[in-house]
């Protein structure tokens, strides 16, 4: 089963532990992205109630008349309000679907660098919802906890390479990153859904490391592994979801896979099932030079690319285009 690739990892060990412990983590870690691309992380030290918070004011956003939300209506990439019929993820992988099942609120870097070009597009102001003002106190707060642990991720990533601790996070001195709010409602909300229509579509994400709290539900979160095809991603109340992106896969030269998943559309037997997933993409400084890492650690040599025009690239490809009919 696909939940035996995916282990728990303790983060305890790894932050207080002697060099053993460590060593034990970081081959853990390598063995497991190996495999699937995926971790369940455990010890992150981030309180439940901060991810609570932000379902609470988010549901209550989500839940509004359609007319109140749409002057907050963005594209994918943008920050603000995804409306229903505004991404589709299977276009990541080149195969057309309907669109994505769900609503968003997408959050993205915004302080600035002091490059014109590179600020005017990936590090513009974020918007908040007048509506909910109790939505912006955890959601800063939980970015604060995001961009930190995220980080640490990439330097215990780092070390199962065997490369120097700060192999990946000398370039993210000022990332770009994302957070989305994604709201999954129910049938009375998206309708039936139509032939090969998910919450999300089968997808790799773009970036680094994504950092997913999610919630359990049997419209919910499955990965694709090789050996196991399609199962159910397991879960644990006290864990993140953590899994790699196409450029992380790309710089290890394809010794570890970027996590392809989907979320199933709302279940036949609980139609009225509703989550809401927080999940935190994480990057690396503007046009970072991404090159594969050579063999023994590496398998493929990819061609190098510019890591800011790759993502560009991708979120272009999942965007529903305005105007487009979505009822076939």
């Amino acid at each position: 089963m696909a939940g035996s690739q995916v282990p728990v990892i303790d983060l305890g060990p790894w932050r207080s532990g002697g060099p053993q412990d460590r060593a034990r983590t970081a081959a853990r870690v390598d063995e497991a992205l190996r495999a699937a691309g995926f971790l369940l992380v455990t010890g992150h030290g981030i309180d439940p109630a901060l991810p609570a918070r932000i379902r609470e004011a988010a549901r209550a956003f989500f839940r509004l008349p359609a007319a109140q939300k749409e002057p907050y209506a963005v594209t994918v990439g943008d920050r603000g309000w995804l409306g229903p019929g505004a991404e589709a993820n299977s276009y990541a992988e080149g195969a057309a679907s309907p669109p994505d099942l769900k609503e968003s609120w997408s959050f993205a870097a915004d302080e600035p660098t002091g490059d014109a070009a590179v600020d005017a597009e990936w590090f513009r102001p974020n918007t908040w919802p007048a509506e909910v003002p109790e939505l912006r106190p955890p959601v800063t707060q939980y970015l604060a906890r995001m961009r930190a642990l995220s980080d640490e991720l990439l330097e215990l990533l780092a070390t199962a390479l065997g490369l120097d601790q700060d192999h990946f996070t000398r370039h993210t001195g000022h990332p770009t990153w994302g957070l989305n709010l994604n709201w999954y409602p129910g049938t009375e909300t998206v309708g039936t859904p139509l032939p090969g229509q998910f919450r999300i579509g089968a997808h790799t994400d773009f970036g680094t490391v994504t950092v997913l709290d999610r919630q359990l539900g049997s419209g919910g979160l499955q990965i694709h592994t090789e050996a196991d095809g399609w199962q159910d991603a397991p879960y644990d109340p006290a864990a993140l979801t953590v899994n790699i992106g196409d450029l992380m896969a790309r710089w290890t030269g394809d010794r570890w896979r970027a996590g392809r998943h989907r979320v199933l559309p709302p279940p036949a037997d609980t139609p009225a099932e509703e989550l809401i997933s927080l999940v935190y993409f994480y990057e690396c400084d503007a046009h970072t030079r991404v090159e594969s890492l050579p063999a023994p650690i590496g398998r493929v040599v990819h061609d190098p690319v510019d890591s800011h025009t790759y993502l560009r690239e991708k979120l272009r490809a999942i965007s529903v285009p305005a105007g487009t009919d979505t009822s076939e």
